[in-house]
């Protein structure tokens, strides 16, 4: 993906040890997207999304369009 190295970061909202995701925000503006890996299977794949398709998922969390109750 590039020579800098990935700094992972998991949401503090993720301490129940729960399914939780990890995004590498420190490669996203030199690339335009965001790196996000299981943060469970550190050492598993890791998916490239755009920025803008990112941001869009994470405005319609915040904004309650995945919410199923």
């Amino acid at each position: 993906m590039t020579t800098e190295s990935p700094r992972w970061f998991k949401s503090s909202y993720s301490s129940n040890g729960g399914d939780c995701i990890e995004v590498a925000a420190n490669l996203t503006a030199m690339h335009d997207i965001v790196p996000i890996r299981d943060s469970k299977a550190v050492d598993g794949p890791v998916v490239a999304v755009p920025v803008t398709a990112f941001s869009a998922f994470v405005a319609g969390v915040q904004g309650g369009t995945f919410d199923t109750v």
